[in-house]
């Protein structure tokens, strides 16, 4: 089981071919480290890329950082021995790309056997989004407990264009959310390929907060910090999250499902959302 408090702002893509990378990345800041077997590596150094990430994550010395592996998917030559491979592997997740279906998140628990792992999915199809709820509810019953959104691949598909401010994916961006929180699911938003402009990534990520994602994926180490700061509780936020939990915990207000704090109302769903928050700042 996923837990809920446990920080998941910043995601890092780095290609399993590039050691280098791999290695620096045992350094930096990110909170989820994800080894790219798909669309980071080209065809013929699929395998040798597989070989370098179960070699990574065998070394270890990632410390408290969650490491993925992000696997071919089944429909290609690769994606078969991707799973059979990272199956016993001391990994925290396999994400799979381009699940389109209830079946498809079926087919990759399956394959994974008796693993003991999570499986993220990208939500990066046409037709991921039109059965959102379908692929979320797969949660109850497999071990999927995380989405990253795939911008580009969707945008690709949908034939529109993804530029600052995100207009035509605004609303499925919202659908996503709404069905990731609907069962349980973290979710994190899509990268952001400008690196080189920290000022229109901020905003692109802040963006992504106010939607409700828990944290983005990056494909730059540059994009961690910011992401960081953008996603952590601030000040404000924690003081008014410790002001509910103290209302809350009265004794006047023992039983009450809503409750008035500093002039505005609480209700207890605004007492676990405190809690959710402080239990995350203490683990940063």
């Amino acid at each position: 089981m996923i837990a809920p408090d446990r920080p998941r702002r910043s995601a890092l893509f780095l290609p399993a071919s590039n050691a280098r990378a791999i290695a620096r990345a045992r350094t930096l800041p990110a909170d989820i480290i994800i080894l790219d077997l798909e669309d980071a590596v080209a065809p013929e150094a699929k395998e040798e890329a597989r070989a370098g990430a179960i070699a990574a994550v065998r070394e270890g010395g990632f410390g408290a950082r969650e490491v993925a592996i992000r696997v071919n998917g089944l429909d290609t030559r690769w994606g078969a021995a991707d799973l059979a491979a990272i199956a016993t592997a001391p990994v925290d997740a396999v994400l799979v790309p381009k699940v389109s279906s209830a079946g498809d998140v079926a087919r990759y628990d399956a394959a994974l056997g008796a693993a003991q792992m999570q499986l993220w999915a990208m939500i990066e199809t046409c037709g991921a989004i039109a059965r959102l709820e379908a692929i979320a509810a797969m949660a109850s019953s497999t071990r999927l407990s995380l989405w990253v959104m795939g911008t580009n691949d969707l945008a690709k598909e949908m034939r529109a264009r993804l530029l600052p401010g995100r207009v035509p994916f605004l609303p499925l961006l919202s659908l996503a959310v709404c069905a990731a929180r609907a069962h349980g699911l973290v979710i994190l938003d899509g990268v952001c390929n400008e690196f080189r402009d920290s000022a229109a990534f901020t905003e692109e990520a802040g963006q992504g907060r106010l939607f409700g994602f828990d944290g983005k994926s990056l494909i730059h180490p540059d994009q961690i910090a910011p992401t960081n700061a953008v996603f952590s509780p601030g000040e404000e936020e924690l003081r008014r999250a410790r002001a509910i939990i103290d209302a809350f915990a009265q004794p006047e207000n023992a039983g009450k499902g809503a409750i008035r704090v500093e002039g505005t109302m609480a209700e207890l769903l605004h007492l676990e959302d405190a809690r959710r928050l402080l239990a995350i700042a203490g683990r940063l």
